[in-house]
């Protein structure tokens, strides 16, 4: 399929953004289960001051962010394309604009946290040049818990 896909530079107020954020938030509670309650204070976006918005032709098919984690290292999150436009490339061109956003920002790398039922994700991440690394943080001990980071 030969779309173009376009990203929007936005933040956590955009209606797109936490329309997309809620069909996230439904997924992974179906992914997650019972551990959902556990992540999902870690996912709020109201500290949230630079989101990415994808759209195709005026349609809005996918979201991530990005929140500074430390001096150096920024944390991706928030990661969604909707269901029936994945495998189109929309993901990889979002993690791409986060990591060149991230690098306009000053951070030298890109960390983030995804989970075992994600598998998909996983291999994104990892055809982006993302290596699993300990967990971090609050992950640390979270048995599906996968955290990864890429250099900038």
């Amino acid at each position: 399929m030969d779309m173009a896909i376009k990203i929007i530079r936005t933040d956590s107020e955009h209606p797109d953004f936490r329309t997309l954020v809620t069909l996230l938030d439904q997924d992974l509670a179906v992914r997650d289960g019972d551990e959902h309650a556990f992540y999902s204070q870690f996912n709020k976006i109201d500290k949230i001051n630079h989101a990415l918005l994808a759209y195709v032709e005026n349609q809005r098919l996918g979201c991530g962010a990005l929140r500074a984690y430390s001096e150096d290292s920024v944390e991706v999150k928030r990661m969604f394309v909707l269901p029936e436009h994945r495998g189109q490339g929309i993901a990889g061109a979002i993690l791409s604009a986060l990591e060149a956003w991230a690098a306009e920002l000053g951070f030298a790398r890109c960390i983030l946290e995804t989970g075992k039922k994600q598998p998909e994700a996983i291999r994104l991440y990892q055809k982006s040049g993302y290596e699993i690394i300990p967990n971090y943080g609050p992950y640390e001990g979270m048995e599906n818990s996968v955290c990864m980071e890429k250099m900038l």
